[in-house]
């Protein structure tokens, strides 16, 4: 049924604009998923682009799902949550999420509310950076949370820190070190090392931390590429893991689980990143539902950004 009545109101203008320029929908396919035509679909992206709205982002995307971030705040106990319009034909748990995050980076950072923001890794995240604006802001730091890997190359730690210090005009620091040590090393005494000690002491001073969380899965980077043998996601499985969070494993209630793999594993610790202002989660999927709500009952997030695939999800 098309929906006339609401084709002027900034919600659904702003909607169009984001299924049109972010997701990569044509103009039917909006009108189809939005239930009005392939003509107001166009007037309202003229209408987008003769007032301002659109253009090197899209102001106010979110506006029409303003009851569903509210509702699944409060499910999830968190102080916000925005959800982004998903491309249901096409989906791409990625590419929303990451427009979203790099929308309000954006914002945060013009307001002079982030100046060290910790970052992890993920797809997610690289969506975010290839979106991000350049600025100039020369008073930011941008600190990678955990270790890095040699593969993977574009979205491990070490390309998303400097991939989005680069992009704000901003300072980065790397943590140089593998994101789980070889057996025979001593985490302890690697770390004692000055250049370590001086990155882990900024993490106490974090205004905000960038985080991705994943499933115990394949479709996991950390999963599929990154664990020292096969058998540790069968015995992570096992002892009760559904996710992680910077490289820490939890279970359901998003109490950690212990595993041989947290005394190797370099980066934030789960209580370093509980003391941190603003904790902003990027994650959506069907497959990160559980791993989400494992984040928040863990208190590991202020705010969540999703896609409203996941959200529905969340709130069912």
């Amino acid at each position: 049924m098309p929906r006339d009545k609401d084709d002027d109101t900034a919600a659904f203008v702003s909607e169009v604009c984001w299924n049109y320029y972010v997701n990569g929908m044509t103009q039917a396919e909006i009108g189809a998923a939005m239930g009005t035509t392939r003509l107001r679909v166009n007037q309202a992206i003229q209408r987008a682009k003769a007032s301002g709205m659109v253009r090197i982002q899209i102001e106010s995307p979110f506006l029409s799902r303003m009851e569903m971030q509210v509702a699944l705040a409060e499910k999830l106990g968190i102080q916000q949550a925005i959800v982004a319009p998903a491309n249901r034909q096409n989906y791409d748990y990625h590419q929303s999420v990451g427009a979203a995050l790099a929308s309000y980076l954006t914002q945060a950072a013009e307001s002079g509310r982030f100046r060290r923001i910790g970052v992890s890794w993920g797809m997610t995240l690289q969506s975010a950076v290839s979106n991000l604006p350049r600025l100039d802001r020369a008073d930011v730091e941008v600190i990678s949370m955990i270790g890095g890997t040699t593969k993977g190359a574009t979205f491990n730690s070490f390309s998303i820190a400097s991939g989005l210090a680069e992009r704000f005009g901003a300072n980065w620091s790397l943590l140089a070190a593998p994101i789980f040590l070889s057996e025979e090393i001593d985490r302890d005494a690697f770390l004692s090392q000055e250049i370590f000690r001086e990155h882990f002491s900024k993490f106490e001073a974090l205004d905000a931390a960038v985080l991705t969380a994943s499933d115990i899965s394949d479709r996991s980077y950390l999963i599929s590429a990154c664990l020292p043998t096969e058998k540790h996601a069968k015995r992570l499985t096992e002892a009760g893991a559904i996710g992680d969070v910077v490289g820490r494993f939890l279970d359901r209630d998003g109490q950690s689980v212990a595993n041989d793999l947290d005394a190797r594993t370099v980066g934030v610790s789960l209580e370093t990143l509980s003391a941190v202002p603003e904790k902003i989660l990027a994650a959506a999927g069907p497959h990160k539902v559980e791993v989400i709500r494992a984040v928040a009952r863990r208190g590991l997030a202020t705010t969540l950004i999703t896609d409203d695939v996941t959200a529905e999800l969340l709130l069912g």
